[in-house]
């Protein structure tokens, strides 16, 4: 088997390059029938002992929900009791994150992946990785290797579990995965046409990369509150992030050096995430922020076959690379493919375009951001939060930020390159011109924030930063365009709205504002909806079809509720305008939203309204289904890629889509064979702090805490998850007194 054999770019008379360029060679080889290239176990007598002898450093406490609360002597202790218990409970995600992350996702799914996992070694070099290891403080190596010995353990103590591909976890292995975003920066990087450069073909975009396609918006929201707005006079926190369902664990984690934290850990990283400790918390939001940039380059090729670029008056020669990747076969033996892959000092090249090849930079700075992933998550207030934020190597994330002495915060990423606003980034710029390059790294303060604004409050909802808190937002004038690509979304008016409510919150109040129903979307969008319909010639056939549709959107009070049928018709609206307008507003650069609020047509806004009543007809029987018997929650099996059937039990969710305004979010669609619509993404993992002269929490994740279908935590907190009811967490051991389930010492 191969591909793409031949000499990429050797026409007899071109000299600028026009195509991509690739060597793709493939030997295969063919292992026994079982997994993919997994290696045999090994560890060792020796190992096995001193697992032992760390488990018995290492209590476990499993709450009445599940949730695991981790006691270590010390903190690579606890570390590597908290990998025990993520494996405990969804040993399957932990292994395909990383399988995801070190490039080998593969050598589990076959070709499919294939790309994804070159895209992912243009950035990640284990090689590299294990230097940078080799090289890392000792407080650092040692929690990696509790890391890799807690999971090692656990696989040692576990027979039963198969691993698909990964039999042994490395210490080195954190620095390919060493922030927690659901999505890593190199996701921007479109597969097909890296596959159309690395391949020499050619490869069209999916609707999904242009933009094109309906989808969920990824984030999450983040509210703070200062003690002045609140009626007890204490910092009050919302963490309520967007991400797939199952993606993160709730554990507790402590010990005796110090350690004491709280919240949600992506599976597989051994810090929490989004979380809190007695006297910090922070929640992370997905930013709009420009620090991702594409360089054009002008290559050419040598007689000899090399490849220079042009860099101001000079030419450079291009870096090859040789990378090997391994894919499972259909049979179950496995093929080595190597790809010749070439970078200009920008970056590695992802693309061509226009005779240009595409070099990508984004930040790749393993072990700082491992570092500011786990240091953050013991810092006792703003001021050492803020030094911890000095390692500039948090690339993707806003922070709303709350500690303990009432400072609030509103941050962006620390990683932002400093640029010249002359150009536009959120395109290719020329990198033969010297002016485009980067030049270093923004200073914290000169970034866009909101630290104690007099509003009292900040929060962000993965829009723009300039409302993040009210009349004491930053500015937009005062920085460059590269601060914000995302523009304003339906979420951002809500959060406001919620926000200037009241000055007297309490935890139960911001709770109940996370679940505020209103859909700031179709209070902008519906009043077009009507006009246009009152616009249409009386005694017309879609006039009369479509009379009782608007009398049941123009009462609407544009709150979501299991029982509102105007929520079903106006999703199902929603969603056909939606797709009647997303090319043209991309052509036009706008959001969806504004498009459809501002330049859709009469004519647009009123076929869509028929297609949603057709559409609500032909699938239930009538236009008039209550929101309840649509939207809802389901999980048959403990599968990462979920299937979804109308003729099995599923709970009813009463929020909608972010799309629509929704603070609390659920993501639902149709999936083949259904008629009702499953969410998969929204709400996860949900929280409240309060920050008084004792912390108090209240919390929830999406389903339970297990991912094994036969536990009691499997779905036991589907109830308070889809009623906003979040449970109390058990912060002081006082208070996991009469709440314990289980206690016990890995492995036993």
């Amino acid at each position: 088997m191969t591909h793409a054999d031949q000499a990429p770019h050797n026409g007899p008379s071109r000299r600028r390059v026009i195509g991509g360029a690739a060597t793709l060679a493939v030997a295969a080889t063919t292992l026994p029938t079982g997994i993919a290239s997994a290696a045999p176990d090994r560890s060792t007598p020796a190992d096995l002992a001193r697992w032992k002898r760390q488990a018995a450093r290492v209590t476990i406490t499993r709450d009445d929900w599940g949730i695991p609360h981790v006691v270590g002597r010390t903190d690579a202790d606890a570390v590597f009791g908290m990998m025990y218990t993520q494996a405990e409970d969804d040993f399957n995600r932990i292994e395909r994150n990383y399988l995801v992350s070190l490039g080998r996702l593969a050598e589990s799914e076959g070709e499919s992946a294939l790309w994804q996992d070159l895209r992912q070694r243009l950035f990640i070099d284990p090689e590299a990785l294990k230097k940078e290891y080799a090289k890392c403080p000792s407080w650092l190596r040692a929690l990696m290797r509790g890391w890799a010995d807690g999971l090692n353990y656990y696989l040692a103590t576990h027979p039963d579990v198969h691993p698909r591909v990964l039999t042994h976890f490395e210490p080195w292995m954190p620095l390919s995965f060493s922030e927690g975003s659901i999505g890593g920066d190199i996701e921007s990087v479109a597969l097909s046409q890296l596959e159309a450069f690395y391949a020499g073909r050619e490869v069209p975009m999916t609707d999904e990369e242009r933009g094109l396609k309906f989808r969920e918006p990824s984030g999450s929201n983040g509210m703070s509150i200062a003690p002045g707005n609140t009626r007890d006079g204490n910092a009050l926190l919302l963490i309520n992030p967007h991400t797939s369902f199952f993606f993160r664990a709730e554990q507790h984690v402590t010990s005796e050096e110090g350690l004491d934290v709280y919240g949600a850990a992506t599976w597989g990283q051994f810090f929490i995430y989004q979380g809190f400790n007695e006297h910090t918390g922070w929640m992370h939001t997905s930013s709009g922020v420009d620090n991702i940039d594409e360089f054009a380059e002008t290559v050419d090729r040598a007689s000899d076959g090399t490849y220079t670029y042009r860099y101001g008056k000079d030419r450079r020669p291009v870096t090859t690379h040789d990378i090997t990747l391994t894919c499972r076969t259909e049979n179950g033996g496995t093929e080595h493919h190597t790809f010749t892959t070439y970078a200009t000092h920008h970056g590695p090249i992802v693309r061509e375009a226009d005779g240009k090849w595409i070099a990508c930079a984004l930040m790749n700075k393993p072990v700082e951001a491992l570092k500011q992933s786990y240091l953050r998550t013991t810092t006792r207030d703003y001021a050492e939060y803020m030094k911890v934020a000095e390692l500039k190597a948090n690339s993707s994330n806003n922070t709303l930020f709350a500690d303990s002495k009432g400072d609030i915060a509103f941050l962006m990423p620390q990683f932002m390159p400093v640029r010249d606003d002359r150009f536009d980034y959120m395109k290719p710029v020329d990198g033969s011109d010297p002016a485009t390059d980067w030049h270093g790294l923004h200073t914290l303060d000169s970034m866009p924030q909101a630290v104690n604004p007099k509003s009292g409050w900040a929060f962000n909802s993965n829009n723009w930063p300039w409302t993040a808190a009210g009349a004491d937002s930053p500015h937009k004038a005062d920085f460059p365009r590269y601060f914000d690509k995302a523009g304003e979304n339906p979420r951002g008016p809500h959060a406001i709205r919620v926000l200037t409510s009241r000055d007297d919150f309490t935890p139960q109040t911001l709770i109940e504002g996370a679940f505020d129903p209103y859909l700031t979307a179709f209070a902008r969008l519906l009043p077009g909806l009507t006009k246009a319909w009152d616009r249409l010639p009386t005694g017309s056939a879609q006039r009369r079809k479509l009379s009782s549709p608007i009398d049941l959107l123009r009462d609407w009070d544009h709150h979501w509720s299991a029982k509102s049928k105007a929520t079903s018709l106006a999703v199902f609206w929603g969603e056909a305008l939606w797709a009647l307008v997303s090319k043209a507003a991309a052509d036009a650069g706008l959001s969806v939203w504004d498009y459809m609020a501002d330049r859709a047509t009469d004519t647009q806004r009123v076929d869509a309204l028929e297609s949603a009543v057709d559409r609500l007809t032909q699938d239930f029987g009538s236009w008039q289904v209550p929101w309840s018997e649509i939207n809802r929650y389901q999980r048959n099996d403990g599968a990462i890629t979920q299937t979804f059937d109308d003729t099995r039990p599923s709970y009813p969710v009463p929020f909608t889509s972010a799309q629509w305004g929704s603070l609390a979010s659920f993501g639902a669609k149709r999936y083949p064979g259904t008629k009702r619509y499953y969410g998969t993404s929204g709400n996860s993992f949900v929280a409240v702090v309060e920050f008084g002269p004792k912390l108090r929490a209240w919390a929830i994740t999406a389903g339970g805490a297990s991912g094994h279908p036969d536990s009691p935590h499997f779905g036991d907190q589907v109830k308070r998850y889809a009623s906003g009811d979040l449970r109390p967490v058990y912060f002081y051991p006082e208070e996991l007194k009469g709440h314990v389930e289980r206690r016990y010492h890995p492995g036993v």
